[in-house]
């Protein structure tokens, strides 16, 4: 590997090198397949991080622009998926007791169409919120 001490030179000196395109496709590489990493490649050949991310943006496989790269644990993965599962289940779960609570509301009308009697008024009488005082009768 070249030496850091290779490569000093002044700011204007640095502004004027040209890495050719073979060399900044052989530096994307070498940092995609994880030998070397973006900041060991500007500290070595004294470039900015902006201008090695410049070459990954360009030259990259996985480097887009537009494109947002999320890493995972297969772990998580497994977890999300299983919770995704656990939603499915409970929004079916919640369809059926959905459908349940509907069907016995047609029976209620129904029934008071068929006895001509209140019932939905009787239930409400009945029917404690669970708030405030109770009286014993």
């Amino acid at each position: 590997m070249v030496k850091r001490t290779q490569f000093t030179q002044s700011r204007k000196e640095r502004q004027n090198r040209y890495f050719s395109e073979e060399f900044r496709v052989k530096k994307v590489r070498e940092i995609e397949r994880g030998i070397y990493k973006v900041s060991e490649v500007a500290k070595t050949y004294e470039l900015s991080l902006s201008a090695v991310y410049k070459w990954l943006y360009k030259y990259g496989v996985d480097y887009k622009r537009e494109t947002k790269q999320i890493v995972e644990l297969k772990s998580d993965t497994k977890k999300i998926e299983a919770l995704k599962q656990r939603i499915k289940e409970l929004e079916q779960a919640l369809g059926r007791k959905q459908f349940e609570v509907e069907f016995k509301d047609k029976m209620i009308d129904i029934a008071e169409e068929m006895y001509q009697v209140d019932i939905k008024k009787k239930l409400e009488k009945h029917v404690s919120s669970g708030s405030g005082k109770t009286v014993s009768e």
